[in-house]
């Protein structure tokens, strides 16, 4: 029977050094290897050109790295470039590159499918088919920083955890990718240019603010009202609106960081003064900002955009309030690259 090789990267350096002395060779062995693996993202042993020839068959024989492949890639009219990344068990996920004048931001996945239910999102309705393991996305970053490098001339600037799946329902490996991704033994980039987006899990947020971690947190919102939330997005039952704020008080007096939340406004669903009044209520406890974010269409037309005249209801309430607010176009929505809409329809 065929031995099931061990993925090389679900070891840290320690286990590695201490792997290359159980093998009678020197400990350094394991640094040089845990180089390749991270800082060079090498996708096979064969790469290693410091590492002997027998070294590498060595490692050939214990282990696999299980390296994403970039199966299609997708650009649109505006620049923005989509990625449907291959796994190694042949489920695919997608990533977003999305650049401006003056940066390139890598938005990621760490599920496949989703575990929540949020109905106006296509990511949604695929059912979580298992949790992105740390080093899957940090191949993400990788490659859309080699992209961002190859097509726009400079390295990447921002990530944000707002593709497929809630990252806090898939923590303790997004904390590890984080770690490796601002480690200057991996990526080396700095976790104030990290923003991790949530639905809401109040128990993660807490342990989060615990834990004193360093990048930005991101709440997707859209309503400050409970019945309003748990139609849209069912889950709110579990994790009411009440405890969400709880814990994003909580987040505040440990971090003193400014909350951001996402925020879509829907016809019919959203778009009254009423909706607004409870949303500035909502933010009034800590410093933060609200991103409007323009919806993009999921086919069935139950969602639809609200007018403009609403948007701007909304933003001059908000200011009125103090409360900063930016209206955010959606990009790449010929390519079903928006938010939203990551759902391996190709």
């Amino acid at each position: 029977m065929e031995i099931k090789k061990k993925d090389i990267r679900a070891l840290s350096k320690e286990q590695l050094r201490d792997f290359f002395v159980e093998q009678g060779e020197k400990a350094f062995r394991g640094n040089q290897v845990y180089e390749w693996l991270w800082q060079k993202s090498a996708h096979s042993f064969d790469g290693m050109t410091n590492v002997s020839k027998e070294t590498r068959k060595m490692l050939e024989d214990n282990f696999v790295i299980n390296h994403i492949q970039v199966d299609q890639m997708q650009r649109s009219s505006d620049g923005t470039i989509k990625n449907a990344v291959r796994l190694h068990d042949g489920l695919v996920v997608e990533s977003v590159l999305i650049p401006t004048d003056t940066r390139t931001t890598a938005c990621v996945s760490s599920q496949v499918g989703c575990s929540l239910d949020c109905k106006f999102c296509a990511t949604a309705r695929l059912k979580r088919m298992r949790n992105l393991n740390p080093d899957e996305i940090y191949d993400q970053v990788v490659a859309i920083d080699n992209e961002s490098r190859l097509y726009f001339n400079r390295p990447l600037s921002n990530i944000v955890f707002m593709g497929m799946g809630e990252p806090l329902m898939n923590y303790n490996n997004v904390l590890k990718a984080i770690e490796k991704i601002t480690s200057p033994e991996g990526l080396g980039m700095s976790p104030k240019r990290i923003i991790v987006s949530t639905s809401g899990v109040p128990k993660i947020i807490k342990k989060m603010a615990d834990e004193e971690v360093k990048f930005g947190l991101a709440v997707s919102l859209h309503s400050a009202i409970d019945e309003v939330r748990t139609s849209i997005m069912p889950f709110n039952a579990t994790f009411p609106l009440k405890d969400l704020r709880e814990a994003l008080e909580y987040w505040y007096s440990k971090t003193k960081n400014r909350i951001t939340y996402e925020y879509v406004i829907w016809e019919g669903i959203n778009d009254t003064p009423e909706a607004a009044n409870a949303l500035v209520k909502f933010c009034k406890f800590a410093p933060s900002k609200v991103n409007l974010i323009e919806y993009n269409p999921i086919d069935d037309g139950e969602f639809q955009q609200a007018s403009n005249d609403s948007v701007d209801m909304y933003k001059k309430i908000l200011e009125r309030n103090g409360i900063t607010v930016t209206v955010r176009r959606s990009r790449g929505k010929d390519i079903d690259a928006a938010c939203g809409q990551l759902a391996n329809k190709k």
